[in-house]
């Protein structure tokens, strides 16, 4: 893996995580000084931003994230292990959900109707279902994956882990999709225990075996 192979992906990612700040500047005499940011599981507002925070520093907040987790992939001692692919895929991940987010965010702010609940419960049940497809193929690496003690001192727990992982990730997509409709903060208890709790045992498990 090269810097320079994904010199084209980063100027484009960047390009589209900085398109919101051209709407909102168009769009500036139209929006609230106050811009609600943030929405409880019943789709009401519980968090509001200034309009210059939301149009010109959340974007450029995203943008600094997409650039660390470049930097910090693309300088993994095992950056050779990473799938090329998947490595694209979560470079496109930021700019993907900073662009809808900060465009319902406008939409809601001119008074149109959005079901943030819904978007955002199906957006991350298929960026789930994505990962979920390609997190078998992770080989060991310190920065994508599941990467704890027993699975990095492992080349088997990892391998064996990430095919378990595969799975719950899938299966926690298809149940944010479905949550969309519904909406309940269940489910993101169970996502959490699922695709945080689920994992790491099952490798601790492994590792108590393979001893």
């Amino acid at each position: 893996m090269k810097k320079s192979e994904y010199k084209g992906t980063m100027i484009m990612t960047s390009i589209m995580i900085l398109i919101p700040i051209i709407v909102g500047v168009i769009l500036w005499n139209k929006l609230p000084n106050e811009i609600a940011t943030h929405f409880g599981a019943d789709n009401q507002a519980n968090g509001w931003s200034s309009k210059p925070m939301t149009v010109f520093g959340m974007p450029f907040v995203m943008l600094a994230l997409q650039w660390f987790a470049f930097l910090v992939t693309s300088n993994d001692p095992k950056k050779r292990n990473i799938n090329k692919k998947l490595f694209v895929y979560i470079l496109w991940l930021i700019p993907i959900i900073s662009l809808i987010t900060m465009m319902s965010t406008y939409a809601i702010a001119l008074g149109y109707s959005v079901d943030i609940g819904m978007v955002m419960n199906f957006l991350v049940g298929i960026l789930c279902i994505i990962i979920g497809n390609y997190m078998h193929k992770i080989k060991q690496n310190y920065t994508v994956g599941i990467k704890i003690p027993w699975t990095l001192s492992s080349e088997e727990n990892w391998n064996k882990t990430h095919r378990m992982a595969s799975w719950l990730f899938i299966i926690v997509g298809i149940l944010f999709c479905i949550n969309g409709f519904y909406k309940t903060i269940t489910v993101l208890v169970v996502a959490m225990v699922l695709l945080v709790v689920l994992p790491v045992v099952y490798s601790f498990v492994l590792y108590k075996k393979g001893k």
